[in-house]
């Protein structure tokens, strides 16, 4: 079922659409919801809706590279402005990939900044058990809240944060016994995948964070800590994206990832990769594999999809590779990622996106904006953006 993967998760149309998901032949079709106009519209901010029929660019360059920093600055200042909450497929994005693009793209929005500033707490309230283990409502947007602080503190001031500091403990409060932070019960691809994705993204954030290990001195988050250890040091991967993950982690610490889980996740890369020069997101897993619990109308409509028998090769997961194998050390001038390089060159579109179809829900398509922040880490770390641009903004 490996062919049925990941990345039509998130091409699930709206629940709410009851002609796409009817069980019976004979089910009345309800009409179909309008489209919406902008995937982002506020005031100042005016995104057209992200669709697959958006041409693409002519020519990869100096624009099109200023481009894609405006539709990431416009996307998490409108998610600031009209939502309320930390979202790991916006502003937790932005505030986490964005950071270390500023000495190349200048430096990221305060208004995103300060909103998450605003929203650190020390609230948990108790906790919920699913699945036998223990689960809090706010530990999402906790994991998200505090790698976007402690990005910002590494990348953008340097130094550590009062802010950074009260998130990350609060993060380590969303701790199951078992040492990982679960997620939640619905497919969400990437970031929030699985418990595994989850809590590596909160490793990444008390990794990133200037010192903070060393400010620790009470018992209680050192355990906790500790307990997070290992579990990540312990977690055999499911699936394929889960030993990218894996390799990812190995980044910021090191010492949970031996050489040889480093070397086997660095070699199943170059398996994945296609002829194209790209990665597809729905190759990096078995179908049933994804998630502990997978909705029968999901799995419908993943099979469904026009290439659900040979997977095309998609922004995210082609960026993402190439992040993974440029921080494993493995050099730009590699052909292979030169080529990969290339497909991301051919595939932006005019508004300076990089395409992506949800595989969640098919409104707003927000894996668009995922795939754009890893398309920029990525030409970045290729050297494909130039180290003056940010002076010419």
């Amino acid at each position: 079922m490996r062919l049925t993967l990941f990345v039509a998760v998130f091409s699930i149309v709206m629940v709410s659409n009851p002609k796409l998901f009817a069980m019976q032949k004979d089910a009345p079709a309800e009409p179909k919801k309008a489209v919406a106009k902008y995937q982002y519209k506020s005031e100042g901010i005016e995104v057209p809706a992200a669709t697959a029929d958006e041409p693409k660019i002519a020519t990869f360059g100096h624009e099109s590279i200023l481009a894609a920093k405006k539709y990431l600055d416009d996307g998490a200042n409108f998610w600031v402005r009209e939502r309320s909450c930390v979202a790991c497929h916006s502003t937790g994005v932005y505030m986490v990939e964005r950071p270390p693009l500023t000495p190349l793209l200048g430096k990221p929005s305060t208004e995103v900044l300060d909103e998450f500033v605003e929203s650190v707490t020390d609230k948990i309230g108790p906790p919920e058990i699913r699945d036998g283990v223990k689960y809090w409502g706010v530990s999402i947007q906790s994991v998200w809240r505090s790698s976007g602080l402690a990005a910002w503190d590494k990348y953008v001031t340097g130094s550590l944060s009062e802010p950074t500091d009260k998130s990350l403990r609060h993060t380590l409060q969303c701790l199951a016994d078992e040492g990982f932070i679960k997620t939640i019960d619905q497919v969400e691809i990437p970031y929030i995948t699985t418990d595994f994705e989850l809590t590596v993204q909160a490793a990444r954030a008390i990794a990133s964070a200037p010192g903070w290990l060393a400010t620790v001195k009470d018992n209680d988050t050192l355990e906790r800590f500790e307990r997070m250890k290992k579990y990540l040091r312990q977690h055999v991967p499911i699936s394929d994206y889960e030993h990218a993950v894996k390799l990812q982690l190995s980044v910021f610490m090191p010492e949970l990832v031996s050489q040889e889980q480093r070397e086997a996740s660095i070699a199943m890369l170059w398996r994945q990769q296609l002829p194209d020069g790209g990665w597809s997101t729905r190759r990096m897993s078995e179908l049933m594999r994804w998630h502990r619990k997978m909705d029968p109308k999901v799995v419908t409509m993943i099979q469904a999809e026009p290439d659900a028998a040979n997977p095309e090769s998609d922004p995210y997961m082609t960026a993402f590779a190439i992040v993974l194998l440029r921080e494993a050390d493995v050099p730009a001038s590699d052909a292979r990622i030169q080529k990969a390089i290339e497909w991301l060159k051919e595939n932006q579109r005019v508004s300076g996106r990089w395409w992506m179809k949800s595989l969640f829900r098919d409104t707003y398509h927000y894996s668009t904006y995922i795939s754009t922040a890893q398309a920029l880490r990525a030409l970045a770390l290729c050297g494909e953006i130039p180290q003056g641009l940010a002076s010419g903004l």
